[in-house]
């Protein structure tokens, strides 16, 4: 599903994105990809979504090669990754189901589509009785679940979540997690970039450790080493 093929990043003035990545990620797999403050994180999910290119290396999304991706091709590439980051970027302006709709809109949906999925994709995420309330009304943990909520629309084959409750408590961000498992269960390859150690270690899923942009460990159950 997810392939790097001794894959490089750098950015300017010789600064290592990652260096020298090779790995898989399989169908279905629930994988975190933790490590320090500058170890490579973000920038594996930036690559996985084709919003930064490698340097060296090879890219490949299910069968599709993505190292040097057309600009034209990103829009249908994203429709197939559904991307969540700490940040939740909603419109204030817009109620939940109009910023979840708008996900839909600018891809060409039409409005008797949009009526069918997004009451669908709310459920999902567990806000059906708030699709009229502004993000103003909800709750970080709530809003969060709007983003996820817009991330799913196309139905998507993987979810890129970077530190998804980076701005939320222990509460709200288990539930977040909660989610994510759910979505999982539903066959979604799930990518969770994060620095939350509990988390990590309660999921008891599979781990990729990064230091310095380098893979230092990759666990099929593993557990925040460092």
């Amino acid at each position: 599903m997810i392939t790097f093929n001794k894959v490089t990043k750098l950015y300017q003035k010789e600064i290592v994105g990652v260096r020298d990545v090779s790995l898989t990620i399989d169908p279905g797999e629930f994988v975190s990809i933790v490590g320090q403050s500058g170890s490579g994180k973000t920038t594996m999910a930036k690559l996985i979504i084709a919003e930064e290119r490698p340097t060296a290396g090879q890219m490949i999304i299910g069968d599709w090669d993505i190292t040097d991706i057309a600009h034209r091709d990103i829009p249908f590439l994203r429709r197939q990754i559904g991307v969540v980051f700490q940040d939740f970027k909603l419109l204030p302006r817009k109620t939940v189901f109009e910023n979840v709709a708008f996900a839909l809109e600018v891809s060409g949906t039409t409005n008797e589509q949009i009526r069918i999925i997004v009451p669908q994709v709310l459920k999902i995420v567990g806000l059906e009785t708030k699709a009229d309330r502004f993000p103003h009304q909800l709750s970080g943990g709530e809003q969060q679940r709007v983003v996820i909520a817009r991330s799913l629309v196309h139905r998507p084959k993987i979810l890129v979540a970077d530190e998804p409750t980076g701005n939320l408590d222990s509460i709200n961000a288990q539930e977040i997690i909660d989610l994510l498992k759910r979505i999982n269960s539903f066959g979604t390859t799930v990518v969770l970039v994060t620095h939350n150690r509990e988390i990590v270690n309660t999921l008891r899923k599979r781990v990729i450790t990064l230091d310095h942009g380098q893979v230092i460990a990759d666990q099929k159950s593993g557990k925040y080493i460092l």
